[in-house]
């Protein structure tokens, strides 16, 4: 469906630069819409609201939807409609998963919201399984295992492998079935019959399982809190088997009381966290995987990235954003890019994944400008442990927040939490850049021109200094280009 894409600013139609996107997700535990502008290749999120309305909840014993939750769904809808034609988003986007394909009143539903003036597309399971897959593609691009969709109705599976899908499978079993295959002992049987007749059982010997779901995400939210994990971002959180075996003991024994007090975790998640635990220890069992890896991208992000060409899909979606914000938050468009290739020759020992984090540093290495000049370094290390990134690990966030703590004024300390997410030698490396990155602002005053007439370089025991322009090598330069060499164990020169 597309809206107007019409802005008034004071009487007057301007087009606004940017397309909005927006999908709304009609799946059986949730009903969620959301907000994308910016990047195709990695979208901000504008807004993103969810209600908790339980489409599948009496599928199992019913076969329909609940007046309750078909009560909740329309009003969602509604309000969904509403707020996206007052956003106006240039193209929206309604899919509707397992519960609305299921239930024998799954048309009332739709008829509600065609009223509304959206056009659900009902998805199959297999395409579920396939907009999963390519969700955990978009935000790891070199994932290499199964993926593991959990609905309210369904779980899908998609295996994953370089950058590509493989086979795909959906099951009836969504978080809100789980209950009753439980309580008749079921469930463990149950999974591996399903595995087995489909040709799953032990398709992920020795590989990660990447989760997807609110009720997956909502596990690993309790086990951030219950080991004081230091990093508060979801994507890419690892747990062993072990990991999910204990909490299960952990569930069995907290109250709801206790966790309702988890940050991040939703009150709707919790009755389903231990029917979630249940399967997922049931699923890693029987597929005989690794371990898991949460993945905060799912069906919706996989929707967006199935649109994009096969050039925007091989775009390195970290420095797409970095770049993205770089040109939002800085005094001059350009300089991210260009202040890697003045440093890059200090650093040609890097590897490729040290030098895209070295890049990614340089994109947001203005980023602190407008913040009081005593909090610029501080504001580096929030941004860079704590922003919206994606094909970053904990350890990747600590050296991009080192070195924007470095260049940003913070010295060559490492501050909390960097020690604890990554090794001594990778935080050097990162005060290094760091260093680098702060001598080449200093030297250019952040534009291009001075830049691209200077050089930088480090061989035989010296950091050597082309300033292009003699006057630019001024005693703050000095100074800086000293403190670099000094880290890097060398001598300064110019010339």
């Amino acid at each position: 469906m597309r809206w107007p894409k019409r802005v008034v600013e004071g009487g007057a139609v301007s087009v606004r630069e940017e397309p909005r996107t927006a999908i709304i997700d009609i799946g059986s535990n949730s009903i969620r819409l959301v907000v994308y502008q910016g990047p195709a290749r990695l979208p901000t999120i504008l807004f993103n609201e969810k209600v908790l309305a339980g489409l599948g909840r009496s599928l199992a014993e019913s076969g329909s939807i609940d007046a309750q939750a078909m009560a909740l769904a329309k009003t969602a809808l509604l309000r969904f409609a509403a707020l996206a034609g007052a956003m106006e988003v240039t193209s929206l986007r309604t899919v509707a998963t397992a519960a609305v394909r299921d239930a024998s009143n799954g048309a009332e539903l739709i008829a509600v919201a065609q009223a509304a003036g959206l056009q659900v597309e009902i998805l199959p399971g297999e395409k579920e399984a396939e907009a999963a897959g390519y969700g955990v593609l978009s935000g790891i691009p070199d994932a290499d295992g199964i993926v593991g969709d959990l609905g309210g109705g369904s779980l899908e599976l998609v295996r994953v492998r370089k950058s590509q899908l493989r086979e795909r499978v959906s099951f009836p079993l969504g978080v809100l079935r789980i209950a009753a295959l439980r309580e008749n002992g079921r469930l463990d049987r149950q999974v591996r019959a399903m595995l087995e007749e489909s040709g799953w059982l032990g398709a992920g010997r020795n590989l990660p399982f990447y989760l997807v779901g609110g009720s997956w995400r909502a596990l690993a939210r309790l086990d951030m809190e219950t080991v004081r994990y230091p990093l508060p971002v979801i994507h890419q959180y690892a747990m062993s088997t072990q990991t999910v075996t204990r909490l299960r003991r952990t569930l069995a024994h907290v109250g709801k009381a206790r966790l309702k007090d988890v940050p991040g975790l939703s009150s709707g998640r919790i009755p389903t966290l231990s029917d979630a635990a249940a399967l997922l220890s049931a699923m890693l069992k029987h597929l005989r995987s690794s371990g898991t890896v949460v993945s905060a991208y799912g069906l919706r992000e996989g929707l967006l990235y199935e649109t994009l060409t096969p050039a925007q899909r091989r775009e390195d979606p970290l420095i797409v954003a970095t770049a993205d914000e770089g040109r939002r938050s800085g005094r001059f468009p350009e300089h991210g890019a260009l202040l890697d290739r003045w440093i890059a020759p200090l650093f040609a020992g890097d590897r490729p994944a040290e030098a895209r984090l070295r890049e990614a540093a340089c994109h947001l290495a203005d980023v602190g400008w407008r913040a009081n000049p005593d909090f610029r370094a501080e504001r580096g290390v929030e941004i860079a442990l704590h922003g919206n990134w994606v094909a970053i690990d904990a350890r990747g966030r600590a050296m991009l927040a080192q070195a924007l703590w470095t260049a940003l004024g913070g010295a060559t300390n490492s501050p909390e939490p960097l020690p604890a997410l990554a090794d001594e030698a990778a935080l050097r490396r990162a005060v290094q850049w760091g260093l680098a990155m702060r001598l080449g602002q200093r030297l250019s005053g952040g534009l291009a021109a001075p830049l691209t007439r200077s050089g930088v370089s480090a061989a035989n025991g010296v950091v050597r200094l082309q300033p292009g322009d003699p006057a630019l090598y001024g005693e703050a330069v000095q100074k800086r280009h000293r403190a670099l060499a000094a880290a890097m164990g060398m001598q300064a020169d110019i010339g």
